[in-house]
């Protein structure tokens, strides 16, 4: 395989200066899976005029390493369309060139952190070429679980007093906020959630509930007064596992939890770290409010407003929130998958550390379903309650999902595949006996939101009493829509927080 590395890579690579790089577990996956990494001359000359000496000095030594084109392919019609649509400035023209190598067959994959070439790559049909680090580390983890040498992860909270400082993990902002140290130290008694690797810290977030009297002078502009849940310090390194979603929905579930008007997080976009981060947060819904000015450089600072309200064609941008007019569906689940799709909707009886965050459908928010159902008229927006199988006493409800995208028309095995692969709970070969079980009848894939895990976990037997299922023989086999009011007596039963429901 030829993987094209775009240059925002190859200066990540050549920039880092921590022990534990996560640029350096993609460069060992490419040279594991043997892997050719090629550069375009285009990256070598904006490399080679790099402001940073170091970074010049460090790539002209290891450019023997990579294989360097010869041959520049002219732009094809269709690349030289999608330029002239959308490329302004010279950066966006060069992009579009070595995406162009991609798009002719020079390269089989290209690995970016680039949201500009992504949306050119939608836009030419060879988006599932295109790759974030961390995509492609999902798609080596999951097409060789063999190989996986980082099993287990685990997020535990834990107070401040009891987390290495010295763990290489914190070099970053000990360069970005130079009394980091102390601040550190103030936090003993204060808890914060990590996730170890082997003992090693991959993530580590901590969360501060500040009030409508709260000053923030250093914010511009100046924040009006609300209640805010404040991201204080968030890094998520990449490493295939979707930790970043799985920290962003404990930032959500706490902010359910404290009843907070908005969340908002201050970032150097310095690192291709800090950029992944910016760009999950915009994925669900956090804009750039402005920026806070302090002694060591100006941060940026995102916000994401709490006010309950429903974006149906986004659902991402508003989650957790759903709405009552949307469509709502009861949706089967077996015993042996529920918990492993969705973790925090875990039983009483099933124990937690069958379930660490080692898969990267556990830790995702998004995360896709596979049915056969006869019904597939699903749309985005609408909004699915799971219920978990086992009989009259042990089938209960316990989640909510909304859906983003439903797939209907999936060509082959391999499109099927690629579309589950990440984000369901079965392996390639698992997958491969779902697609070829009834040819007659090919599966279907929905992609959702793990919104919200219910407090209580209704039965069959109350939602019988209750009229939210008629009798045992009306138990949901596919997506079975239920009335509004039936939808409201699973929000009462199960003790699901009213704020999440939106007229």
């Amino acid at each position: 395989m030829r993987a094209l590395l775009d240059t925002n890579i190859l200066i990540h690579r050549e920039a880092a200066t921590v022990v534990r790089q996560d640029i350096g577990i993609l460069f060992n996956w490419l040279d594991r899976l043997a892997v050719q990494k090629w550069v375009h001359p285009v990256s070598v000359e904006e490399i080679f005029q790099h402001q940073d000496d170091r970074v010049r000095r460090s790539f002209a030594a290891k450019l023997a390493s990579y294989h360097t084109i010869q041959a520049i392919a002219p732009l094809a019609p269709e690349v030289m369309a999608v330029s002239h649509a959308l490329d302004v400035t010279d950066n966006d023209r060069r992009d579009s060139v070595i995406l162009n190598e991609l798009y002719v067959g020079h390269a089989d994959i290209l690995i970016t952190e680039d949201r500009g070439i992504s949306r050119k790559a939608e836009e030419l049909g060879i988006s599932d070429r295109v790759f974030t680090i961390d995509a492609f580390l999902e798609k080596a983890a999951a097409e060789n679980p063999n190989l996986i040498d980082y099993r287990v992860l685990s997020v535990a909270k834990k107070l401040f007093g009891d987390v290495s400082l010295s763990d290489p993990f914190f070099d970053s902002f000990r360069v970005d906020y130079p009394e980091f140290k102390r601040w550190f130290g103030q936090k003993s008694q204060e808890p914060a959630y990590v996730c170890l690797e082997e003992n090693r810290i991959v993530a580590f977030l901590y969360l501060k509930v500040e009030n409508e009297r709260e000053p923030y002078p250093d914010i511009v502009p100046q924040f009006p007064a609300k209640k805010r849940l404040k991201i204080g310090t968030l890094k998520v390194e990449l490493n295939g596992f979707k930790l970043g979603e799985r920290f962003l929905k404990i930032v959500f579930d706490n902010a359910i939890r404290q009843r907070v008007d908005e969340i908002y997080v201050t970032i150097f976009p310095y690192s291709i770290v800090q950029e992944r981060l910016i760009h999950l947060l915009e994925d669900f819904g956090f804009i750039l409010y402005g920026e806070k000015r302090n002694a060591y450089g100006n941060e940026q600072v995102y916000v994401r407003n709490l006010v309950p309200v429903v974006d149906a064609q986004n659902p991402q941008h508003t989650f957790p929130f759903v709405s009552r007019s949307s469509r709502i569906f009861l949706v089967p689940i077996y015993p042996e998958y529920h918990t492993e799709l969705l973790p925090d909707s875990i039983l009483s009886n099933e124990s937690p550390s069958d379930f660490v965050e080692h898969e990267p459908h556990r830790n995702a928010i998004r995360k896709v379903y596979i049915s056969r159902s006869y019904f597939r008229e699903l749309h985005s927006g609408d909004v699915i309650v799971f219920y978990r199988t086992g009989g009259y006493y042990q089938s209960v409800v316990t989640t909510l999902g909304i859906i983003e995208n439903v797939h209907r028309d999936i060509a082959d095995e391999a499109q099927f595949l690629r579309l589950c692969r990440q984000r369901s709970v079965f392996s390639d070969e698992e997958l491969r006996q779902q697609w070829q079980y009834r040819q007659s009848n090919h599966p279907f894939v929905v992609d959702f939101l793990y919104a919200y895990s219910f407090p209580r976990r209704p039965n069959m037997e109350a939602l019988i009493q209750n009229g939210v299922i008629r009798d045992v023989e009306s138990a949901p086999r596919g997506f079975e829509r239920i009335t509004a009011q039936q939808f409201e007596t699973v929000v009462r039963l199960s003790g699901t927080d009213p704020r999440l429901i939106v007229d």
